[in-house]
């Protein structure tokens, strides 16, 4: 009896040892992991698409000149005329301006390679009705469906195909008719039925890409980029280089399996992924919001089909959802420090009561699951106050304010020297942190910026000298800051080819 007492003792003597040593371990790696000012890094274009960072994904999509959200422009060869909708939309197709604006661009809505709906200035769809072209339909349905058919030789000269199996003419300037039965194979200028389509500009996101592919394709397509675009040996590369943190874009359909359509999932996989590589290194996680259902600003990286920015107040459920998720699924991760509500919210389009309504929602979704983690705010871009979001951070606990300083995308950035954009820094952008950097209000995070500038033929200490100015500034932010973005085609968009290229030096 004694002996079996003894032998009891001393198991449970080893299992509280264990206990003790795990409990230490775990303590000790608490207390080891990173907290801010970080120094982060963006994980741009690997679980949110922008084909200006990686065109290579795009290669493989037929007809890819002509994916979702391209703006055309339409001539009629034989009238030397651009194709208009009458007053923008709600009434006819007419073929009568000697030049093109915004009543004579269309937004594609591809349905195949070849299919596509139309869509004009005030959001309605091209359809037709008795064989009239019209602009009236808010959706589009089977008489919104058209066939682009591109001429071999020239693939700018197109034909229209309607569904009633004729092709788009103009005969005259005052309407578009869907009545074209003649021969197919000429090509002149003086057929009515030929076009000269124009592309004014083109999106290149997860929607374009996704949808480009199509469901056989895209599946295989975004798995292979999500395994390989980013792996554990990237973390490993930035924990030993001076970063502390990744910030990781997201977009809204993560949460979905399967995914509404043409999103592919899998996304989620990648996300744990790194949350498993990240603790590894003794990193931090911040999960950023970058596309919200019904986009935010328009952009591609937004999710957006078309461009046009719709996210409002009836989106506000679905957002808070997926913040919801995320909070949920990461909360007691030790990796966590933040989820970022939303990227680059655009004023006016969205409007601050809507904004503040969200942010208040989204706030709370995440402190249902975590009271220790971040919640970050981003500022809106456009006609917004540096400071518009520092009253909704009253009584808000573990707040950060999210801004992205960029020495790029206005005119007046073009005409500043090597000099005056390192002044620009040094007081304009200084300035401006230090408004939203207040003693006792939320913390500020720099979440974007880059070593690029539009300064020509700049040699490598300008460029070194630029990006330790920044260092210089965006390291008082009190939350820290991410660079835009860890890899991307353009060197100095990359903050790995910096590092490798002694452009940055973090430690």
């Amino acid at each position: 009896m004694k002996r079996d007492l003894k032998t009891k003792m001393k198991r449970v003597d080893s299992i509280c040892l264990r206990s003790f040593v795990i409990l230490c371990a775990a303590t000790l790696k608490r207390t080891c992991a990173q907290n801010p000012p970080y120094k982060s890094v963006n994980l741009g274009a690997w679980l949110v698409a922008e084909g200006w960072m990686t065109p290579d994904l795009f290669n493989g999509i037929p007809n890819k000149d002509l994916l979702d959200g391209s703006q055309v422009q339409i001539k009629s060869t034989s009238l030397n005329m651009y194709l208009c909708a009458e007053s923008g939309g709600g009434s006819i197709l007419v073929a009568n301006r000697t030049a093109a604006s915004g009543w004579e661009t269309f937004r594609l809505w591809r349905i195949d390679e070849r299919t596509f709906n139309f869509r004009v200035f005030n959001k309605d769809f091209i359809g037709i009705m008795g064989g009239t072209a019209i602009a009236q339909a808010a959706q589009p349905g089977s008489t919104e469906t058209f066939v682009i058919v591109r001429n071999g030789t020239d693939p700018l000269r197109i034909r229209i195909l309607a569904p009633n199996g004729l092709y788009f003419q103009a005969l005259s300037g005052n309407s578009v008719t869907a009545d074209y039965g003649g021969n197919p194979n000429d090509w002149g200028d003086q057929n009515p039925s030929v076009f000269k389509l124009t592309i004014v500009n083109t999106l290149q996101g997860e929607y374009q890409l996704t949808n480009g592919y199509g469901p056989a394709q895209a599946p295989a397509v975004m798995m292979n980029h999500w395994s390989t675009y980013i792996v554990a040996d990237d973390f490993r590369f930035m924990s030993q280089n001076g970063l502390t943190a990744v910030r990781i874009p997201v977009g809204w359909w993560i949460m979905y399996d399967p995914a509404p359509k043409p999103f592919v999932a899998g996304s989620l996989h990648a996300l744990d992924n790194a949350f498993t590589w990240a603790e590894q290194y003794n990193m931090k996680v911040i999960v950023d919001l970058h596309a919200a259902p019904g986009s935010q600003n328009g952009n591609d990286h937004s999710g957006t089909r078309d461009g046009y920015q719709e996210w409002g107040a009836s989106y506000i459920p679905q957002t808070v959802a997926v913040i919801d998720f995320l909070a949920k699924r990461y909360g007691n991760r030790l990796g966590l420090a933040a989820i970022e509500l939303m990227n680059e919210p655009l004023a006016p389009g969205v409007s601050l009561d809507d904004l503040s309504n969200y942010y208040r929602a989204g706030y709370n979704a995440v402190r249902k699951y975590t009271s220790s983690a971040y919640v970050i705010l981003s500022n809106r871009l456009g006609d917004a106050s540096n400071t518009e979001l520092l009253p909704l951070a009253g009584g808000l606990s573990l707040l950060v304010i999210d801004v992205h300083y960029y020495n790029l995308y206005w005119d007046y950035f073009t005409t500043l020297n090597v000099e005056q954009n390192i002044d620009y820094i040094n007081n304009q952008r200084a300035n401006s942190l230090q408004q939203v950097t207040q003693t006792n209000g939320p913390l500020s995070f720099v979440g974007e910026w880059t070593g690029e500038w539009a300064v020509q033929n700049a040699g490598t200490q300008d460029y070194q000298r630029y990006a330790s100015a920044q260092l210089n500034v965006y390291g008082r932010a009190s939350f820290g800051w991410a660079y835009w973005s860890y890899k991307c085609q353009y060197n100095h968009w990359s903050l790995e080819w910096m590092i490798q290229n002694n452009y940055i030096k973090l430690q």
